[in-house]
């Protein structure tokens, strides 16, 4: 009679790759590999089962423009050809805060603010170099407006998943410390949404559509099943979630207290976002659910 199932095929594993090897005691979904045993982590997450992997470079070297985040030598490009010939869906993250020396998604212009519209030709180029590395798919996490149909028009055959509704929201530290992707002033709350607003998430995602997405995300998910629901019942549309960091380090970190059960709190949590109507979820749960299930 159960209503809502968890299925392996559902979820996407985040894989961090930079220099070097980094891990992560406390939080183990976000160590970072380097090249050399990245091609082992793949390798066992295909035992286990898991189908679909999204990437995020942490380049040696930063500047002002990003540009590690397109150079066909970069870290991402390089790791996209580690992983070829494997039977995973290889996503990417589109964006620039990994690869620039301040932090923040796009160029910034005039008074410290990012241009949205001098941002949109890097985005671009990212994603067509991730394409021509071995990506399967783009996932532009930027927030600029009209970042999908510049990529859209760029590469008209590759799927995108569309991170639609990005919340300002404080659940991203841990994520930030892995990927060395914190803003050195200022915040994001300019280009990503403000929390109270749920009809807003909604003209993101409309306008998402109307660009050529694929696939519509919420981000996060736990705080935001009520908007996960929302999108699910107004777009037709495949919907994704991701199920963040700083959800995940508070399940590891109440259970390590033994407040809880890690496994019954993160299964629940998953359920969760399935029943709110997500078709897809990204969670640093993805390896451990593969043993759960």
């Amino acid at each position: 009679m159960r209503e809502t199932r968890l299925d392996l095929d559902d979820f996407v594993m985040p894989l961090f790759v930079g220099p070097e090897p980094l891990a992560n005691a406390d939080l183990p979904g976000l160590a970072r590999h380097s090249l050399e045993t990245l091609g082992a982590e793949a390798d066992e997450l295909v035992g286990l089962g898991v189908k679909a992997v999204i990437l995020f470079g942490i380049p040696d070297e930063k500047d002002e423009e990003g540009s590690g985040a397109w150079d066909e030598d970069g870290i991402a490009q390089q790791a996209l050809r580690e992983l070829q010939g494997r039977d995973l869906v290889l996503i990417t993250d589109v964006c620039l805060c990994e690869y620039t020396s301040h932090g923040h998604c796009g160029v910034i212009g005039e008074g410290d603010e990012v241009d949205n519209d001098a941002t949109l030709e890097l985005l671009t180029r990212t994603a067509r170099s991730h394409v021509e590395a071995g990506a399967h798919v783009v996932a532009p996490s930027d927030m600029m407006d009209g970042r999908v149909g510049a990529i859209r028009e760029e590469l008209p055959d590759t799927p995108i998943i569309a991170y639609s509704a990005k919340y300002a929201s404080a659940f991203y530290g841990p994520f930030r410390e892995a990927a060395e992707s914190a803003p050195a002033f200022g915040d994001r709350r300019g280009y990503q949404m403000d929390p109270a607003n749920v009809r807003e998430a909604l003209r993101e995602c409309e306008q998402d559509v109307s660009e050529g997405a694929d696939v519509l995300m919420i981000k996060p998910a736990l705080p935001y099943l009520d908007v996960i629901r929302a999108a699910r019942e107004r777009f037709d549309l495949p919907l994704a979630a991701y199920n963040v960091s700083g959800e995940y380090a508070m399940v590891k970190a109440a259970a390590a207290k033994g407040f809880l059960d890690e496994r019954q709190a993160a299964l629940e949590s998953l359920t969760a976002i399935k029943r709110a109507g997500a078709d897809f979820v990204i969670s640093y749960w993805t390896k451990e659910l593969a043993s759960w299930l």
